[in-house]
């Protein structure tokens, strides 16, 4: 088992920016990756970004791409989701997810782990 723990969600305004957190504890892998995904209520839940954990490459979702920017600290088994230039419609609940596949996914039914999700607002 694999646990996840997300933080760093809040309210911020359009333009503004925020850090996610997620520290995963648990059983290690030795070669996996981590996402994050964001839901809005009624809808599906959306890739946003990708890590693998060896030799960090990474994924990004078109919307987000140049704004956003995941990264890893090995050392804390800890991903991070640097977001700035915030718009309202990035407003979600923002999800860490863990996957011992070791690719770069973008569909959420290759993830095996989730964290319980850290609310984001953006106002206008």
């Amino acid at each position: 088992q694999v646990q996840l723990v997300e933080s760093g969600g809040g309210l911020v305004q359009a333009g503004g920016s925020l850090r996610l957190s997620c520290a995963a504890s648990g059983r290690t892998f030795s070669n996996y990756a981590m996402g994050w995904f964001r839901q809005v209520s009624g809808k599906e839940r959306e890739f946003v970004a990708a890590i693998r954990w060896s030799g960090a490459s990474t994924l990004y979702a078109d919307s987000v791409k140049g704004r956003f920017t995941i990264s890893r600290d090995n050392a804390k088994n800890t991903a991070y989701l640097q977001m700035n230039s915030l718009k309202p419609e990035d407003t979600a609940v923002y999800y860490c997810a863990f996957t011992a596949r070791g690719g770069l996914y973008s569909k959420a039914n290759w993830y095996d782990y989730w964290g319980q999700g850290t609310q984001v607002t953006v106002s206008s």
